[in-house]
Protein backbone atom coordinates (compact mmCIF):
# COMPACT_ATOMS: atom_id res chain seq x y z
CA UNK A 1 0.00 0.00 0.00
CA UNK A 2 1.47 3.43 -0.50
CA UNK A 3 2.46 5.66 1.46
CA UNK A 4 -0.29 8.34 2.83
CA UNK A 5 -0.30 11.75 5.09
CA UNK A 6 -2.37 10.31 8.15
CA UNK A 7 -3.60 13.16 11.08
CA UNK A 8 -4.41 11.34 14.14
CA UNK A 9 -6.78 14.08 16.44
CA UNK A 10 -6.66 12.14 20.30
CA UNK A 11 -9.19 13.98 22.59
CA UNK A 12 -9.15 14.35 26.10
CA UNK A 13 -12.49 12.00 26.31
CA UNK A 14 -10.12 8.92 24.89
CA UNK A 15 -6.71 10.48 26.81
CA UNK A 16 -7.96 10.27 30.04
CA UNK A 17 -9.44 7.37 32.78
CA UNK A 18 -13.49 7.19 32.19
CA UNK A 19 -13.43 7.38 36.49
CA UNK A 20 -11.50 10.15 37.02
CA UNK A 21 -10.54 13.65 35.56
CA UNK A 22 -6.40 12.37 34.80
CA UNK A 23 -4.63 10.56 32.19
CA UNK A 24 -5.46 7.36 31.40
CA UNK A 25 -1.63 5.43 30.73
CA UNK A 26 -2.84 2.28 29.45
CA UNK A 27 -4.94 4.07 27.20
CA UNK A 28 -1.91 6.38 26.17
CA UNK A 29 0.17 3.38 25.24
CA UNK A 30 -2.24 1.93 22.76
CA UNK A 31 -2.82 4.95 20.67
CA UNK A 32 0.99 5.38 20.72
CA UNK A 33 1.46 1.33 19.33
CA UNK A 34 -0.91 2.45 16.54
CA UNK A 35 0.82 5.08 15.77
CA UNK A 36 4.07 2.88 16.09
CA UNK A 37 2.49 0.93 13.39
CA UNK A 38 1.49 2.86 11.05
CA UNK A 39 5.15 4.68 10.36
CA UNK A 40 6.06 0.73 10.69
CA UNK A 41 3.57 0.51 7.82
CA UNK A 42 5.76 3.51 6.21
CA UNK A 43 3.09 6.29 6.62
CA UNK A 44 3.79 9.79 7.71
CA UNK A 45 1.85 10.55 10.64
CA UNK A 46 1.23 13.64 12.84
CA UNK A 47 -0.98 13.68 16.08
CA UNK A 48 -3.66 16.69 16.97
CA UNK A 49 -3.24 15.84 20.94
CA UNK A 50 -5.53 17.08 23.35
CA UNK A 51 -5.25 16.49 27.13
CA UNK A 52 -2.50 19.11 28.28
CA UNK A 53 -5.08 20.58 31.27
CA UNK A 54 -6.48 17.21 32.25
CA UNK A 55 -2.27 16.47 32.36
CA UNK A 56 -2.21 19.45 34.76
CA UNK A 57 -4.59 18.64 37.15
CA UNK A 58 -3.19 16.11 39.32
CA UNK A 59 0.43 18.16 39.61
CA UNK A 60 -1.48 20.91 40.78
CA UNK A 61 -3.43 19.17 43.38
CA UNK A 62 -7.10 20.06 41.74
CA UNK A 63 -9.72 17.38 41.83
CA UNK A 64 -12.03 18.52 38.85
CA UNK A 65 -11.52 20.45 35.64
CA UNK A 66 -12.42 24.51 36.97
CA UNK A 67 -14.16 26.49 34.45
CA UNK A 68 -12.63 30.05 34.80
CA UNK A 69 -10.08 30.66 31.51
CA UNK A 70 -7.07 31.87 33.51
CA UNK A 71 -6.79 28.46 35.41
CA UNK A 72 -7.21 26.54 32.73
CA UNK A 73 -4.46 27.62 30.82
CA UNK A 74 -2.11 27.56 34.09
CA UNK A 75 -3.45 24.06 34.32
CA UNK A 76 -2.39 23.27 30.23
CA UNK A 77 1.10 25.32 30.65
CA UNK A 78 1.97 22.65 33.75
CA UNK A 79 0.35 19.63 31.95
CA UNK A 80 1.71 20.40 28.89
CA UNK A 81 5.33 19.37 29.85
CA UNK A 82 3.52 16.06 31.72
CA UNK A 83 1.90 15.54 28.51
CA UNK A 84 5.00 15.42 26.32
CA UNK A 85 7.24 13.54 29.03
CA UNK A 86 4.61 10.68 28.59
CA UNK A 87 4.44 10.75 24.28
CA UNK A 88 8.07 10.74 24.53
CA UNK A 89 8.60 8.08 26.83
CA UNK A 90 6.19 5.80 25.22
CA UNK A 91 7.39 6.29 21.51
CA UNK A 92 11.33 5.83 22.56
CA UNK A 93 9.92 1.92 23.45
CA UNK A 94 9.15 2.14 19.28
CA UNK A 95 12.61 3.93 18.93
CA UNK A 96 10.71 6.96 18.44
CA UNK A 97 10.90 10.10 19.53
CA UNK A 98 8.16 13.04 19.99
CA UNK A 99 8.40 16.73 18.27
CA UNK A 100 6.01 18.96 20.03
CA UNK A 101 4.61 21.99 17.72
CA UNK A 102 2.77 24.19 20.15
CA UNK A 103 0.48 26.50 18.21
CA UNK A 104 -2.49 29.02 17.53
CA UNK A 105 -5.18 29.25 14.59
CA UNK A 106 -3.50 32.23 13.35
CA UNK A 107 -0.46 30.41 13.02
CA UNK A 108 -1.98 29.19 9.82
CA UNK A 109 -3.43 32.87 8.85
CA UNK A 110 -0.54 34.67 8.75
CA UNK A 111 1.04 35.58 5.72
CA UNK A 112 4.60 35.13 7.43
CA UNK A 113 4.33 32.53 10.40
CA UNK A 114 2.15 29.92 8.13
CA UNK A 115 4.92 29.09 5.67
CA UNK A 116 7.83 29.04 8.21
CA UNK A 117 4.88 26.46 10.46
CA UNK A 118 4.60 24.62 7.05
CA UNK A 119 8.22 24.09 6.52
CA UNK A 120 9.39 22.65 10.21
CA UNK A 121 6.66 20.40 9.68
CA UNK A 122 7.50 19.30 6.82
CA UNK A 123 11.25 18.72 7.70
CA UNK A 124 10.01 16.76 11.07
CA UNK A 125 8.33 14.63 8.65
CA UNK A 126 11.47 13.65 6.68
CA UNK A 127 12.42 12.16 9.81
CA UNK A 128 11.46 8.69 10.15
CA UNK A 129 11.95 8.56 13.49
CA UNK A 130 9.87 11.53 14.55
CA UNK A 131 6.41 12.13 15.32
CA UNK A 132 4.56 15.47 15.60
CA UNK A 133 2.67 16.07 18.15
CA UNK A 134 0.57 18.99 17.82
CA UNK A 135 -1.70 21.00 20.18
CA UNK A 136 -2.89 24.38 20.46
CA UNK A 137 -0.69 26.85 22.94
CA UNK A 138 -3.41 27.29 25.48
CA UNK A 139 -1.48 29.16 27.46
CA UNK A 140 -1.86 32.14 25.24
CA UNK A 141 -4.93 31.29 23.06
CA UNK A 142 -8.16 29.80 23.84
CA UNK A 143 -10.38 28.96 20.90
CA UNK A 144 -10.26 24.91 21.91
CA UNK A 145 -10.46 25.27 25.35
CA UNK A 146 -13.79 27.07 24.66
CA UNK A 147 -14.77 25.13 21.71
CA UNK A 148 -14.26 22.14 20.22
CA UNK A 149 -11.83 20.08 22.01
CA UNK A 150 -8.97 20.68 19.23
CA UNK A 151 -11.47 19.26 16.65
CA UNK A 152 -11.33 22.48 14.79
CA UNK A 153 -7.30 22.49 15.03
CA UNK A 154 -7.05 18.86 13.61
CA UNK A 155 -9.05 20.28 10.28
CA UNK A 156 -6.70 23.06 10.17
CA UNK A 157 -3.64 20.60 10.25
CA UNK A 158 -4.93 18.41 7.72
CA UNK A 159 -5.64 20.97 5.11
CA UNK A 160 -2.78 22.51 5.95
CA UNK A 161 -0.68 19.57 5.65
CA UNK A 162 -1.99 18.34 2.47
CA UNK A 163 -3.31 14.75 4.53
CA UNK A 164 -4.41 12.06 2.58
CA UNK A 165 -6.82 11.18 5.74
CA UNK A 166 -7.86 12.66 9.06
CA UNK A 167 -8.67 10.24 11.92
CA UNK A 168 -10.86 12.06 14.51
CA UNK A 169 -10.89 10.03 17.66
CA UNK A 170 -13.89 9.71 20.10
CA UNK A 171 -15.81 7.89 22.46
CA UNK A 172 -17.95 6.31 19.74
CA UNK A 173 -17.67 4.27 17.14
CA UNK A 174 -18.41 6.64 14.58
CA UNK A 175 -21.79 8.65 13.73
CA UNK A 176 -24.08 6.77 15.35
CA UNK A 177 -27.37 5.27 13.29
CA UNK A 178 -29.28 5.77 16.02
CA UNK A 179 -28.43 7.31 19.33
CA UNK A 180 -31.11 5.54 21.29
CA UNK A 181 -30.05 2.56 19.72
CA UNK A 182 -25.96 2.24 19.81
CA UNK A 183 -26.71 -1.29 19.07
CA UNK A 184 -27.22 -0.30 15.78
CA UNK A 185 -23.45 1.02 14.98
CA UNK A 186 -22.45 3.94 13.59
CA UNK A 187 -23.05 4.65 9.30
CA UNK A 188 -20.71 3.31 7.78
CA UNK A 189 -20.61 6.46 4.81
CA UNK A 190 -21.97 9.31 4.35
CA UNK A 191 -21.17 10.87 1.27
CA UNK A 192 -22.60 14.29 1.75
CA UNK A 193 -21.31 15.57 5.16
CA UNK A 194 -23.19 19.22 4.93
CA UNK A 195 -26.90 17.05 5.32
CA UNK A 196 -25.80 15.19 7.68
CA UNK A 197 -24.53 18.49 10.13
CA UNK A 198 -27.23 20.17 9.07
CA UNK A 199 -29.51 17.23 10.59
CA UNK A 200 -26.90 17.40 13.70
CA UNK A 201 -27.36 21.30 14.60
CA UNK A 202 -30.96 20.67 14.47
CA UNK A 203 -31.19 17.83 16.67
CA UNK A 204 -28.38 18.12 19.32
CA UNK A 205 -30.03 16.64 21.88
CA UNK A 206 -30.18 13.16 19.45
CA UNK A 207 -26.41 13.23 19.00
CA UNK A 208 -25.34 14.17 22.76
CA UNK A 209 -23.86 17.51 24.13
CA UNK A 210 -22.72 18.19 20.64
CA UNK A 211 -19.25 16.78 20.94
CA UNK A 212 -20.09 15.23 17.85
CA UNK A 213 -21.53 18.70 15.95
CA UNK A 214 -18.08 19.41 16.78
CA UNK A 215 -16.34 16.48 14.94
CA UNK A 216 -19.08 16.95 12.41
CA UNK A 217 -17.87 20.73 11.56
CA UNK A 218 -13.86 19.48 11.89
CA UNK A 219 -15.38 17.17 8.76
CA UNK A 220 -17.22 19.26 7.18
CA UNK A 221 -13.95 21.55 6.90
CA UNK A 222 -11.31 18.95 5.89
CA UNK A 223 -13.55 17.31 3.44
CA UNK A 224 -14.47 20.49 1.41
CA UNK A 225 -10.58 20.35 1.62
CA UNK A 226 -10.19 17.60 -0.44
CA UNK A 227 -9.07 15.40 3.38
CA UNK A 228 -10.64 12.31 3.43
CA UNK A 229 -12.40 11.85 7.10
CA UNK A 230 -13.02 8.73 9.75
CA UNK A 231 -14.66 9.08 13.11
CA UNK A 232 -14.10 6.44 14.79
CA UNK A 233 -13.41 4.85 18.59
CA UNK A 234 -10.22 5.68 20.22
CA UNK A 235 -11.39 2.94 23.35
CA UNK A 236 -10.55 0.35 20.65
CA UNK A 237 -7.08 1.81 19.41
CA UNK A 238 -5.63 -1.62 18.11
CA UNK A 239 -8.13 -1.14 14.88
CA UNK A 240 -6.34 2.32 13.99
CA UNK A 241 -4.12 0.71 11.08
CA UNK A 242 -7.25 -1.30 10.02
CA UNK A 243 -8.58 2.02 9.30
CA UNK A 244 -6.21 3.20 7.06
CA UNK A 245 -7.02 -0.33 4.75
CA UNK A 246 -10.72 0.28 4.47
CA UNK A 247 -11.51 -1.76 7.56
CA UNK A 248 -12.77 -1.54 11.11
CA UNK A 249 -15.83 -0.06 13.02
CA UNK A 250 -16.00 3.53 11.96
CA UNK A 251 -17.89 6.55 9.88
CA UNK A 252 -15.87 7.41 6.71
CA UNK A 253 -16.21 10.23 5.22
CA UNK A 254 -14.89 10.73 1.33
CA UNK A 255 -13.35 13.99 0.18
CA UNK A 256 -15.73 15.97 -1.34
CA UNK A 257 -13.25 17.83 -3.54
CA UNK A 258 -9.32 17.64 -4.88
CA UNK A 259 -8.75 21.42 -3.42
CA UNK A 260 -5.77 21.56 -1.05
CA UNK A 261 -4.78 23.97 1.23
CA UNK A 262 -2.29 26.96 -0.32
CA UNK A 263 0.75 28.14 1.74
Amino acid sequence: MASKRIVLKFGSGILTRKDAPEPDPVQLRKLVEAVALLKQAGHAVVVVSSGAVASGLKPMEFKQRPSDMITLQALAAVGQTHLMHAYESLLRDHGLHVAQLLVTHEDFENADRAPRVKAVLDRLIEFSQVVPVINENDSVAVEELRYGDNDKLSSRVARFWNADVLILLTSAPGLLRDMKKPEEGPIPVVTNVDDVIHHAEQEKSTLGTGGMISKLRAVQDAVHGGVECIIASGRHAEQIPSLINGEGICTRFPAATSSKFQV
